[in-house]
């Protein structure tokens, strides 16, 4: 049971609640407030569903790769705790239980819930061809926003963009972080991401998304009419990705992950902004 409970990374919710804050500001924002409860709990169940279905597909795809990196050696799959069949029953059991919760919701949600499950089990794959594995996963991730929208009112209104855009970007930041402590590891076996990518730019170039970022949140704030509360979020937040720049300067690994795992108070700090503004 302990290797499941790894596998499915339970012991490890920091992906979760990376992929809970962006649902979150999409069910808060397309409510304009409190959201239906029963959205609300289809999709907090979800969140932490899928996250789990795509750890252990993740894992199914690496598991020779993980083999041959310090920091995952002992993934269940790696150590041949579980069995590939296994994971793929466990992946296959997690997706039915995730098709019955957006069963509960409408035509257009279901749709856009089988291109999220095309992209989060396609991004595992990714790193094998391409240096921007971190952007199928944004997309994987920024799939939820849309759904929210879809589920809550029926229809995905163009400012819905807005907030995937915030969820892409957002997660290209904190990915690369975490590709970033991997890097030499990933150069030895030829793994691919935006880390490598980057390579000796990768400050500069986070910089530059940490700014677009901002950006991004501020005209969601504008177009959805926020205020003075959300506002100052946003001042919260660009101390943290300051933090961050400092973290990335002493190029370690360990600090890498630091500001990989901290990126947890930018999301919730975006979503108190905006759950104090929409229903307060």
């Amino acid at each position: 049971m302990n290797a499941y409970i790894r596998l499915m990374r339970l012991d490890k919710p920091i992906g979760s609640l990376l992929l809970l804050w962006p649902t979150y500001w999409a069910l808060f924002l397309s409510a304009d407030g409190w959201p239906d409860l029963d959205i609300l709990i289809i999709f907090t169940l979800g969140v932490f569903i899928m996250r789990t279905a795509g750890c252990v597909i993740n894992d199914f795809a690496d598991q020779k790769i993980d083999k041959l990196i310090v920091r995952t050696q002992q993934r269940p799959l790696a150590t041949g705790e579980i069995s590939s069949n296994s994971a793929l029953v466990l992946f296959g059991l997690l997706l039915l239980i995730a098709l019955g919760l957006v069963l509960q919701t409408n035509i257009l949600t279901i749709k856009l819930s089988l291109i999220a499950v095309l992209l989060a089990t396609l991004y595992p794959f990714t790193k094998r061809w391409t240096n921007l594995p971190q952007l199928v996963l944004g997309a994987a991730f920024g799939m939820s926003v849309p759904m929210a929208f879809s589920a809550q009112t029926g229809v995905v209104p163009l400012t819905a963009w807005l907030v995937f855009i915030a969820t892409l970007v957002w997660t290209l930041i904190y990915d690369t972080f975490y590709a970033m402590a991997d890097r030499d590891e990933d150069l030895k076996i030829g793994v691919k991401s935006t880390a490598i990518l980057f390579a000796k730019y990768d400050q500069i170039i986070i910089t530059l998304l940490q700014i677009l970022l901002i950006i991004v949140f501020i005209l969601i704030g504008n177009t959805f009419d926020l205020g003075l509360i959300y506002d100052f979020s946003l001042v919260i937040i660009a101390f943290i990705m300051i933090y961050h720049q400092f973290l990335l300067k002493k190029r370690q690994k360990e600090e890498y992950f630091k500001a990989f795992i901290n990126n947890n108070f930018i999301g919730m700090t975006v979503f108190l902004g905006i759950f104090l503004s929409v229903v307060t």
